[in-house]
């Protein structure tokens, strides 16, 4: 199972090239795509977004968030910008959905090494 970020997502629907976009493509004609709900959220405030797209992506299935991701998201998002890094709100949401999940994320945004740095080091505390 994958999920993709918002970048990964708008250059797959904008038929761009790159790994990503395949990777994204080959994953989902193997039904091993899971929806970030942050993601949806982010792809669906596109108001030209067609409704066929819209009712393709509602129907991936989504993450499921357990009531303590709130906490460990915010506390990810604290551990990243205490390093005077980037952290927007949107990525420390998505990032940490897929570290709940150990599933790899698909993303053309470098912001996220910032979040993959903080969660490595608390799998080595």
């Amino acid at each position: 199972m994958i999920a993709a970020d918002t970048s990964t997502w708008i250059a797959f629907l904008e038929g761009l090239p790159g790994d990503d976009v395949q990777l994204l493509d080959k994953a989902l004609a193997d039904s091993q795509v899971l929806m970030v709900p942050a993601v949806l959220t982010e792809l669906l405030s596109d108001p030209e977004l067609s409704s066929d797209v819209t009712d393709t992506l509602a129907a991936i299935p989504l993450i499921e968030l357990d009531p303590a991701y709130w906490q460990r998201a915010g506390m990810l998002r604290a551990k990243v910008l205490a390093k005077r890094r980037k952290a927007r709100l949107g990525d420390a949401l998505i990032a940490q959905a897929c570290i709940d999940r150990g599933i790899p994320l698909l993303t053309r945004d470098e912001d996220f090494h910032a979040f993959v740095y903080a969660a490595q080091l608390d799998l080595h505390m």
